[in-house]
């Protein structure tokens, strides 16, 4: 017991040490630490309800995965069709009732067609069904059925996909540590801390960033426009800041460059000072655009987004290197938020806010002064107990709960965890806690002592007997704190990840802290024998 080596005294000391500077951050005021230069510190994140912020649920338009796959799909079938040597010539395609159909103009070629079909559908999941049904009507219209199994396999991939795309958006927004995830089938909750006003948020998650760059079709008029009437290959777009007037166009439904391509989005101005989206596309898309630009000179090409067209400009020369602007009515932050939202990706499905609140700061300045109650209380109800009952050993005892603490406090400053409401209350069980493992041990001592074994001897075996107990216990807190941070979310993850580093900074406190401290009294004083 009074073997203690220095090496080791200097190890605990270090990072007891690096543990209490890297806590002070999050002691003191950021403002405070701002004004000094070290706002950059790795502090604690307050959550939702204690730094107040904004909370949405979003839930996704599923019907909008299904004109997806059927747009995508009638692609497939005209790219099909027209595949390899082999051409099958092919009536109008129909979406109607939520079906794909087509006839087959050479009722000799139907088979051969049916086959290149099926090889556009996929099996869904472990089910033996596949994605879509295959059917053959009046021996010569095939008509493609979307499977339930199917387009549950592709809202949950969207699902997937537009959880990914929102987390990406709110990062570039800048705030830390947002709460993101799905609940159900068709829901993302979403809450940002520290935001008070969710407009720009909502704004923002409620962009698909869908962009498109199709050729204006000229050879429909006026009157076809205003009636909404379009030839085939050809469709009407809403177009609200059109010069003409007139609040639609007509353009080809072939796209040309898609945002698919896109690398890099931001906002800038142009030479008249007005705000803009400049654009970068991949090696890929900037020969589209190269293309295009170079074989439609002279022509209005229309920038699409979300099925609205944003602006129609004549195609002035040929556009080189892969970059555009995107002008249109534009502010400095609808222009940066349009550049974060095609940045981060688009959205694979439409999303709608059905549920939306606001946390003020000052409930969550009450939640804090009512967590930081329960624990100064409980401190001090721990420490007077075990100042009464073991005496210097609970001195001891009460010195590694307080280091405890700010060690709690440091490894989640590096962590950069978020500290929630229940993470208060895991701090408070940590208290009490705590000491558990001074407890065991000063009761074994106690026991060693009442056998007759001397001083040292009751201290070391105090030490060496309880530590299995010891161990054994917090194994057991830890498993269900395991479990918990890996099946739960939000505020329970937020108190299992308290209670895990409260485990193991209990357990260092409590066992390696105090018996250095012992173990240096002991061989200071030398004493016959001790009061606990």
């Amino acid at each position: 017991m009074l073997d203690f080596p220095r090496w080791k005294v200097l190890s605990i000391v270090t990072v007891v040490m690096v543990g209490i500077l890297l806590a002070i951050p999050s002691l003191v005021p950021e403002a405070a630490l701002k004004s000094v230069g070290l706002g950059s510190l790795p502090r604690i994140n307050l959550g939702l309800d204690l730094a107040g912020g904004s909370h949405l649920l979003l839930e996704a338009d599923t019907d909008d995965v299904a004109k997806q796959r059927l747009a995508l799909m009638e692609e497939s079938v005209r790219t099909e069709m027209r595949r390899g040597d082999t051409k099958i010539d092919i009536g109008d395609i129909s979406t109607s009732g939520g079906k794909l159909s087509f006839f087959v103009r050479d009722t000799t070629k139907l088979d051969t067609a049916v086959e290149r079909i099926r090889t556009l559908t996929q099996p869904a999941g472990m089910t033996g069904q596949r994605d879509w049904d295959v059917a053959v009507v009046d021996s010569t219209r095939i008509v493609l059925t979307p499977t339930k199994t199917g387009i549950d396999r592709a809202i949950n991939d969207a699902m997937g996909v537009a959880t990914d795309v929102v987390r990406r958006r709110i990062d570039e927004m800048g705030t830390r540590e947002p709460t993101i995830i799905r609940q159900g089938n068709d829901r993302i909750v979403v809450q940002v801390p520290g935001l008070q006003d969710p407009q720009a948020l909502k704004s923002l998650l409620g962009k698909t960033a869908k962009l498109e760059f199709k050729l204006v079709d000229l050879t429909v008029s006026a009157a076809d426009i205003a009636a909404n009437r379009a030839p085939p290959g050809s469709q009407i777009l809403p177009y609200p800041d059109n010069p003409g007037g007139v609040p639609a166009i007509a353009v080809y439904r072939r796209v040309m460059v898609s945002g698919d391509e896109l690398i890099n989005a931001n906002q800038g101005y142009d030479q008249q000072g007005r705000p803009i989206t400049n654009i970068e596309f991949n090696n890929s898309g900037g020969r589209k655009f190269a293309r295009v630009t170079t074989e439609n000179v002279g022509k209005p090409f229309a920038m699409i987004l979300d099925g609205k067209v944003i602006s129609a400009p004549n195609i002035n020369e040929p556009i080189q290197g892969g970059r555009a602007q995107i002008s249109g009515n534009f502010t400095v932050q609808s222009a940066n938020e349009l550049a974060i939202a095609l940045k981060s990706g688009k959205l694979p499905v439409a999303l709608k806010v059905v549920e939306e609140r606001t946390v003020g700061p000052d409930l969550g300045a009450d939640s804090i002064r009512a967590g930081v109650l329960a624990c100064v209380i409980a401190a001090v109800a721990v420490i007077l107990f075990m100042l009464v009952t073991y005496g210097r050993f609970g001195v001891y005892a009460n010195m590694a709960v307080v280091i405890n603490i700010l060690v709690i406090l440091g490894v989640m400053s590096v962590m950069g965890a978020t500290l929630t409401l229940p993470g208060i209350a895991g701090f408070v069980l940590t208290l009490g806690t705590a000491v558990d493992a001074n407890v065991l041990i000063n009761e074994r001592i106690r026991e060693e002592r009442r056998r007759g074994l001397s001083v040292v001897q009751s201290v070391e075996r105090g030490y060496k007997e309880a530590s299995r107990t010891i161990f054994e216990a917090n194994v057991t807190h830890a498993i269900a704190g395991v479990i918990m941070l890996a099946l739960g979310s939000g505020p329970v993850k937020g108190f299992a990840i308290v209670l895990l580093i409260g485990i193991a900074t209990s357990v260092f406190t409590a066992v390696l802290f105090t018996r250095m401290l012992v173990a240096g009294w002991l061989r200071r004083k030398r004493p016959t024998e001790i009061i606990i």
